[in-house]
């Protein structure tokens, strides 16, 4: 069997480029024309003709460059199959991320797509198609909002630090949830939910926020944003588990993995995952 084609994460950004900002395009056309239909995956996990539409389009653009590649997106992959996006080269996909957020004519969403080579993630993009930016990087390469270079904030307190967080659809750990919430709240300086992890994580690293971390999170939420942060300068780390629920990604390696995350500036990362460990 041969091998699938790696191509350069310069020009496997371009390709993520293009396929976000197609799938960009067809969340701004449906809110304008106000053809969007919402439905239920589950409790509060709402999902809309728009995810589905932006999803399709993305795939195509990818796969008119890559056929033979793996492709992990939110709407349509198997969670059965979790374990095969481990190796290889695979395209990490959320459509919409803040479908919430979209839904309600909110404009903090965005369209995330990562180039991963055996878990690792080597390009990706974050466009926030209603406020006009690009967040991009590849491994080794810097991290750019516009084409512009971004850095990480130099803050070196939890109490000179904003920090974001988003909370699960399920809520059975919810108590535990606001507990952390409440032990931060106590000593940094705000909190922000947002309510779109990878447009939160990218603004970690270009400084609009000091961290920001949440407990349920998949591969599509925060592949490309991690990369991105981290190129800026940000480290990504865990927290410890302390309920089941946490243990989303448990199957999936390097990269893909997303259980409890944390993305903070580098002065104030460790402050950060040590109060999150200590509720």
């Amino acid at each position: 069997m041969t091998s699938p084609h790696l191509p350069s994460n310069t020009d496997a950004l371009a390709v993520a480029i293009e396929a976000a900002q197609r799938g960009g395009a067809v969340a701004r056309e449906q809110r304008a024309s106000q053809s969007v239909n919402i439905s239920l995956k589950s409790a509060r996990n709402l999902v809309t003709t728009a995810d589905i539409a932006s999803e399709k389009a993305i795939i195509e653009t990818i796969r008119a460059y890559f056929p033979e590649h793996k492709i992990l997106a939110e709407e349509s992959s198997d969670p059965d199959l979790a374990a095969s996006f481990n190796s290889g080269p695979t395209w990490v996909i959320d459509p919409i991320d803040g479908t919430t957020n979209y839904a309600h004519g909110h404009n903090q969403v965005g369209v995330s797509v990562a180039y991963v080579v055996d878990g690792v993630a080597q390009a990706g993009a974050v466009l926030a198609p209603f406020q006009g930016e690009l967040f991009t990087a590849t491994k080794g390469g810097g991290a750019f909002c516009n084409d512009a270079p971004i850095r990480a904030t130099e803050t070196h307190t939890l109490s000179d630090a904003l920090i974001a967080t988003g909370f699960p659809y399920e809520r059975v750990n919810i108590d535990r949830i606001c507990a952390r919430l409440l032990h931060l709240l106590r000593t940094c300086r705000d909190i922000r939910r947002i309510g779109a992890a990878s447009v939160d994580i990218s603004w970690v690293a270009c400084g609009r926020l000091d961290a920001f971390y949440e407990e349920t999170l998949s591969p599509w939420d925060g592949a490309a944003g991690c990369l991105i942060a981290r190129e800026a300068g940000a480290k990504v780390g865990h927290y410890p588990y302390d309920h089941e629920s946490q243990k989303k990604t448990a199957t999936y390696t390097n990269d893909l993995f997303m259980d409890n995350i944390v993305v903070a500036a580098p002065r104030v990362f460790e402050e950060v995952l040590r109060e999150l460990g200590r509720v």
